[in-house]
């Protein structure tokens, strides 16, 4: 197999060149086809000569040795010692490799490795283990499982530490579907799912779990422990290659990858392969909820920063990777409960944090294709499926004891966008946030995060308001939600209100709870969070707390829009606690820093100050209304022209993705308003005067206009997006389109339309904004990379 093309001066010798001779005919041969090809086609004499000079440790003579015996009708149980010697002379190099973290794999760093890989070792053990599978004896050789262990080892190491391998064994199709034959066996699983882990993050191309033989039945004989560490495997099968990096392609990109591609992916046809296997779901519910045992006092809880020394200790790795073994071992004792577990004697040899985050790396895995499934096309089969297997109220009896444990007192705060490696307690955390804020997103089984006190409490609130109950409410399960007084979402707002100011947790979880608020505003849920003053938390965090992420803040000014819009109790709390024009010019401040993060918060105030505006005869509207500073501010127009000035000025078609799209839609919210009041020539003539007052005149408008264009484009093809602007806003998405067409008229005589306010000279309307960001586009796809895991905002 080659892997490199030239330059092993470890080969060259004071007195010639026959070591580099011979490696240079082989790597000729690989190339070519011709001549040499491997190193079993050159006489043991020949090897036996240059081994010592060129520090082969033998491996070439033992690799000629051990094709000479591994034909199709010799005895395999007779080459397992050779075997073992060269897995022994790779091991260690591999061993290095990990413990010392090196970026890259160097052939001086693994001169045995190399060496097995030059002379055909690692084509040689794809034989061996195929071997069985390719024969057409009626009684083929048999492979015991030590074999089979050791050979996948031995390619597993030469991934590690050879350049190229990897790549090499996943391109041959046939071995990676035979490798998940193997999976079947319980003694070489472990060994076999690392492979194919390491395998598929390299491939190019996503294999189908439906060409895989005998699919439902293999997956149906995994254990639990099997089936947790067979999602590893899953997570890059179901998850689409930009998931991760979404916000940052640009919407102009994925309109035109969208274009080339109209059928499922095949992430997507993946996803419908799990669904459809019997159990599945169910198994992983169980798998997330299922406790673990916890030691009493501090002793037993592992320090976070301690993580990395506790798996790098190479004893420690043995010794989990023996516990997986011997619980496969038990497996004809399935429990989803660790207590069939407890008779092992390594469990007891371990200490009780091990296990802790032994079951926690476990969960990962499972909530991350758990999350993948939510936010796929068959979401709503996977909500019916979650639902009935109870999977929130389980996680909700984890939450305190496993989930949100209290943290050590020395732990350094993992923040967004640090670039380091988190602990799988941070991992797991922060996974089980990302399901929350997928399972709430839009759906009305995010009733299922209340207990059954708690969704009283929430009739309660329609009653007395006088309000119809949302349907959604009235629909809810009582049978499926959180047991106890605290359902899920109430405890994530109290640990949300102790976590560290600056800690990443509070991104994720601002977005869990500000996914619960998504979609039609409901006044109950937002007094149930007002109640539990969530928003002097957040006002607390935006104007007190000396918060610099900008991270935090974005999901603190969306969640604040969210829980205030339309609710004139929530304006009233804000003016309650904004009491000083200091704090009022801060909370502007924070809000103009970046109009990206809180143009959301703007939109709201916009529209809810508008509703307001049209209730004069509610008493306590008219009260608040006179008495809120925000409300006072966004009312002035001059104001609201601004806020439309920048928001427009910081987009363009070429530069607009999923995070700042935003931006165009609240520009367009202020616009709609102002057309129903008979003011859009109001609105056009201002941007019209600013762009002269700037001198670059028809700049600003051309770009609004190309934008509303890109809109049509975009939204007029997408029913979720355009559903979601119509709930949020409370705005027909006819008025919407109304509107753009409106703005984007042609004639010269409409007041309401972009061209008139763009003198001629200045005019340039009719450009193929998609041919122009073509070549843009094309290099952004090339330089992409790929990414299975992500938040998809």
């Amino acid at each position: 197999m080659a892997t490199r093309g030239s330059g092993f001066s470890r080969t060259q010798t004071r007195g010639g060149k026959p070591c580099k001779n011979t490696f240079h005919k082989i790597r000729q041969g690989q190339v070519t086809g011709e001549g040499l090809t491997r190193g079993s086609q050159i006489p043991v004499a020949l090897l036996e000569e240059r081994d010592k000079r060129a520090q082969w440790q033998g491996i070439p003579v033992l690799l000629r040795r051990l094709h000479e015996s591994s034909h199709p009708n010799s005895d395999l149980s007779k080459i397992h010692s050779m075997v073992m010697e060269l897995s022994s002379l790779l091991s260690m190099e591999a061993m290095s490799f990990v413990t010392e973290e090196r970026k890259m794999p160097q052939e001086s760093i693994s001169p045995n490795t190399y060496t097995f890989d030059l002379f055909g070792g690692v084509d040689l053990f794809v034989e061996i283990l195929m071997r069985p599978t390719l024969t057409v004896q009626p009684n083929p050789p048999t492979m015991s499982d030590d074999l089979i262990k050791d050979c996948l080892s031995v390619l597993y190491n030469c991934c590690i530490c050879t350049e190229g391998v990897t790549k090499s064994l996943a391109a041959r199709e046939d071995f990676v579907m035979f490798l998940f034959t193997l999976m079947s066996n319980k003694k070489v699983f472990l060994q076999t799912a690392t492979l194919i882990e390491d395998i598929l993050s390299v491939r190019k191309e996503i294999i189908q779990l439906e060409e895989i033989p005998n699919l439902d039945s293999l997956v149906q004989s995994f254990n639990q422990q099997q089936l947790a560490n067979f999602c590893r495997i899953l997570s890059v099968t179901i998850s689409e290659p930009d998931v991760g990096v979404d916000d940052k392609h640009t919407l102009l990109a994925r309109s035109t990858q969208q274009k080339t591609s109209t059928c499922p992916s095949r992430a997507e046809n993946n996803q419908v392969a799990l669904l459809n296997i019997p159990g599945f779901i169910e198994r992983l519910c169980k798998l997330a909820t299922r406790k673990v045992t916890e030691a009493t006092g501090a002793s037993a809880r592992l320090e976070l920063e301690d993580w990395h020394s506790w798996l790098d200790n190479a004893l420690v790795l043995d010794a989990l990777m023996q516990l997986a073994i011997e619980e496969a071992e038990q497996s004809s004792t399935e429990s989803s409960d660790e207590s069939s577990l407890s008779s092992s004697p390594l469990r007891h040899r371990l200490p009780q944090s091990m296990k802790i985050v032994h079951e926690i790396m476990y969960k990962v895995e499972v909530l991350y294709v758990l999350c993948v499934l939510l936010m796929g096309r068959q979401r709503n089969q996977v909500h019916r499926m979650l639902a009935e297997f109870k999977l929130i109220p389980g996680l909700n009896n984890l939450f305190d004891k496993l989930i949100w444990r209290k943290q050590p007192s020395g732990h350094v705060l993992h923040r967004q966008n640090q670039s380091c490696d988190c602990s799988p307690e941070i991992s797991f955390k922060i996974q089980f946030l990302r399901l929350l804020q997928s399972f709430s997103d839009h759906h009305e089984n995010k009733y299922l995060l209340l207990s059954g006190q708690e969704l009283n409490e929430l009739s309660d609130i329609y009653l007395n308001a006088n309000i119809f109950e949302m349907e959604a409410l009235n629909n809810t399960d009582r049978n499926l939600v959180c047991d106890g007084k605290k359902g899920l979402l109430t405890r994530l707002i109290s640990v949300m209100k102790k976590e560290p100011i600056d800690s990443s947790f509070r991104f994720w979880q601002a977005r869990a709870v500000e996914s619960f608020l998504r979609g039609t505003p409901s006044y109950a849920d937002q007094v149930f969070l007002l109640r539990r003053g969530l928003l002097e938390h957040i006002l607390y965090c935006i104007i007190d707390s000396g918060c610099k992420s900008h991270d935090v803040l974005q999901s603190y000014f969306d969640l604040l829009g969210e829980l205030m819009k339309f609710n004139i109790d929530a304006f009233k709390r804000f003016n309650k606690y904004v009491t000083t024009e200091e704090k009022f010019q801060m909370f502007l401040t924070q809000i103009n820093s970046s109009l990206v993060d809180s143009n959301m918060l703007v939109r709201c105030i916009v529209l809810s100050l508008d509703r307001f505006e049209n209730e004069t005869k509610d008493v306590k509207v008219v009260e608040v209304f006179s008495e809120c500073r925000l409300l006072s501010y966004m009312a002035q127009v001059e104001n609201r022209l601004l806020f439309l000035l920048r928001l427009i000025s910081i987009i363009n078609v070429q530069t607009l993705t999923q995070e700042n799209v935003s931006c165009l839609n609240t520009s367009l919210v202020i616009l709609m308003l102002a057309r129903r009041r008979g003011k859009l020539p109001l609105y056009l003539s201002a941007l019209r005067e600013k762009e002269y007052s700037e001198k670059y005149p028809g700049c600003l408008l051309n770009n609004f206009h190309n934008l509303l264009r890109f809109w049509q484009h975009h939204y007029l093809n997408k029913d979720k997006d355009s559903t979601c602007l119509e709930n949020s806003s409370c705005i027909p998405f006819t008025y919407w389109k109304e509107t753009v067409s409106v703005l984007l008229g042609s004639g010269r005589s409409s007041r309401c339309a972009i061209a008139t306010y763009i003198d001629e000279p200045y005019r340039d309307l009719d450009r193929d904004f998609m041919e122009l960001s073509l070549e843009t586009e094309r290099t952004l796809f090339t330089s992409q990379t790929h990414h299975a895991y992500g938040y998809n905002s």
